[in-house]
């Protein structure tokens, strides 16, 4: 029986008429826009930054926190999980620059307990550490970002204007290698996709996700939770940090920021490949059979109205070119957000062939008891 591409291609069409249409307009990028008002009384913030062999960032990231014009009382604590390299003492001499002295304290992380993954081991031990100063916020930042003088004065105008318990920034990645700007778009639409941010706002929804470089968290909801030892051996933690707070009852939002960027550079592959393969299985529940149902989509939604268009010329063209417009004008979005040229919303397909390839590296390093590697420690046990 011959095949018929017209059937074939309403498959990806569907999909992309529901991407499209009915996954919470997740490809428009809700970008953080709020103007801060003065509040009455400016709460006390604690900002707490794991830091793990970040010597070539850790400066810059604890000076763009020195630097925040925040009204309230507000401090850093920068937790040293037990580096490898000269991050301990670059943080040391960066607490004690212009406008520092007064702000920052450097914290060294216990040895990391059994059933704990390394960044929640940290940001418990710098939550512990600044338990004396009861803030009212933790905020939640990582070592390789540096943030725009308001970007704390903003969260927490935000959470107390919409009365929240965690809000989260998705800081701008960098996409200037060739890597970079081919998979790092790409990385934020599948991750605004998994977790569109109008669902995350909606206390209806299930889905709960944040971005775990610049969380701001309501000490009480930490405290609702059982704090970090309920989610402590979570490698996928921010989003598992997201899920206890909303399921507590406590209100959440994501959105997209252009002001705090991040200093990791990516300039191979493999730094790439890496990134995903740290938490692409774990995304699956560590399943093959959701890991076999995940290669199979990836080539229905990406790949295969391609090749039809390619194999079929002429044929079923109403359906093809309708996905394969429907998949170019999504990304396009993404891709203007980051200041590329529109050509790149062509290369869809190739990055969804390399997450394919790196969730497949992610589970074979999981089955050979070294999943959920990350900065030298692999957090993912065959045992889980």
């Amino acid at each position: 029986m011959p095949l018929n591409p017209t059937f074939i291609a309403a498959i990806p069409l569907a999909m992309w008429i529901y991407l499209f249409l009915a996954r919470g307009n997740f490809w428009r990028l809700r970008e953080d826009t709020i103007e801060p008002k003065a509040l009455e009384n400016w709460p006390p913030v604690v900002a707490v930054v794991p830091a793990r062999n970040e010597a070539e960032t850790i400066v810059r990231a604890v000076a763009s926190l020195a630097q925040q014009d925040y009204p309230g009382e507000f401090s850093v604590i920068v937790v040293d999980d037990h580096s490898e390299d000269d991050t301990a003492a670059l943080a040391r001499q960066a607490a004690q620059g212009p406008g520092a002295a007064r702000r920052i304290t450097t914290h060294r992380a216990t040895e990391l307990p059994s059933g704990w993954t390394g960044k929640l081991w940290a940001l418990s031990e710098g939550a512990r550490a600044a338990a004396a100063d009861a803030p009212t916020f933790f905020w939640f930042t990582d070592a390789d970002i540096v943030h725009a003088p308001d970007t704390l004065r903003r969260l927490v105008f935000r959470a107390e204007k919409e009365s929240l318990d965690l809000a989260s920034l998705m800081v701008l990645l960098r996409a200037k290698t060739f890597p970079e700007r081919l998979l790092i778009p790409p990385f934020l639409f599948f991750f605004l996709m998994l977790y569109p941010p109008r669902w995350i706002a909606d206390a209806n929804s299930r889905t709960a996700g944040a971005a775990g470089g610049c969380i701001l968290l309501r000490r009480g909801a930490l405290e609702r939770i059982g704090g970090f030892a309920a989610i402590r051996g979570e490698v996928i933690d921010d989003c598992a940090l997201a899920r206890a707070v909303k399921k507590s009852g406590g209100k959440i939002w994501m959105g997209l920021t252009r002001g705090s960027l991040s200093l990791r550079v990516y300039g191979r592959f493999a730094e790439i490949r890496n990134m995903i393969a740290r938490t692409a299985f774990t995304q699956l529940r560590y399943s093959s059979v959701l890991l076999i149902a995940t290669l199979i989509g990836l080539f229905v939604t990406y790949l295969l109205s391609w090749i039809l268009f390619f194999a079929y010329p002429g044929e079923a063209w109403v359906p093809v070119d309708t996905a394969i417009a429907l998949m170019t004008a999504t990304f396009l979005v993404t891709v203007r957000y980051y200041g590329l040229s529109p050509l790149w919303a062509l290369t869809l397909p190739i990055a969804a062939v390399f997450y394919g390839y790196a969730t497949c590296v992610s589970a074979i390093r999981f089955w050979r008891g070294r999943g959920g590697q990350w900065r030298g420690r692999a957090q993912a046990s065959r045992g889980i």
